[in-house]
């Protein structure tokens, strides 16, 4: 199992999980969070100028538990969704997942995705 990872622009939010669910994801979470990437929060300068902190800016914190076999055409059609084409399109990352518990019923791993 793998844990698909995708921080974006809030914006982007409804395209991402339509393709999400488009590409067979069946669940997700979604988490309001604050950051900055390579950019420091600047739209147009590579890094942070002289004198100038780092502006903090609003993105989305979308996490998808997705089977082996699935996790790849998920991450494709989310990075299609969320590619805007601008700075600060958001991160994609993919995780090993040892094992999962669903509480209700205590189905564990495959049984429990």
């Amino acid at each position: 199992m793998k844990l698909i990872t995708a921080v974006l622009q809030p914006g982007q939010f409804d395209e991402v999980v339509q393709a999400a669910t488009d590409a067979g994801a069946h669940g997700l979470t979604a988490t309001e969070v604050r950051g900055f990437g390579r950019q420091y929060g600047y739209a147009q300068a590579p890094d942070v100028p002289s004198g100038r902190a780092a502006i903090v800016v609003p993105k989305l914190r979308v996490e998808i538990l997705a089977l082996d076999e699935t996790a790849e055409p998920v991450v494709a059609a989310i990075a299609k969704a969320m590619n805007t084409g601008s700075i600060g399109a958001g991160k994609i990352w993919v995780s090993a997942v040892e094992s999962v518990l669903r509480v209700r019923t205590g189905e564990r791993d495959l049984e429990a995705v």
